[in-house]
């Protein structure tokens, strides 16, 4: 980061998911897709780690023989490198995540505001986890900030919603 701002060669400008590996959703659901995207694209720190390859960076999302597809491209279109990660080290982060967001959807209707924020509390908790085990299974390969994680780990969860 410069005293300027992040540095334009090292950030997301275009994120997509692939259509195959998401499926059909509800509306509330794609919004929720959309706006992480949106999140993701408006605030990041992303660059291929190795490469001499200078952003800003497309990425491609997406689910290929159970794991996760991360495909880099140049703002250009040119691929610069797919990286594949197993899906197992965040299978009960997951699961977890998924069960927690659905109490904290029921609990909206019925619970006290302060049981909403233990659970909301619970959730977010969840999701850094998933953001640190992604940190984790990123380094060497691509060097993006905690945020940047959070932002991709949602995007994870979009994939693996089944809903």
């Amino acid at each position: 980061m410069s005293e300027t701002g992040p540095d334009p060669r090292h950030r997301l400008v275009a994120v997509t998911l692939d259509e195959k590996s998401i499926g059909r959703a509800s509306p509330d659901v794609e919004h929720e897709r959309a706006v992480a995207i949106y999140d993701l694209v408006e605030d990041n720190q992303f660059a291929p780690n190795g490469i001499e390859a200078e952003g800003p960076f497309a990425l491609h999302i997406g689910l290929l023989d159970r794991k996760l597809a991360l495909q880099i491209r140049r703002q250009t279109g040119e691929e610069i490198v797919t990286h594949l990660l197993s899906l197992t080290p965040f299978l009960k982060i997951l699961k977890d995540y998924f069960l927690i967001c659905e109490s904290y959807r029921t609990a909206i209707k019925t619970a006290s505001p302060s049981q909403i924020e233990a659970i909301d509390m619970g959730r977010r908790g969840l999701h850094d986890e998933g953001a640190q085990v992604l940190g984790e299974r990123l380094k060497g390969k691509i060097a993006c900030d905690h945020d940047t994680a959070r932002r991709l780990f949602t995007l994870i969860c979009a994939l693996s919603w089944k809903g």
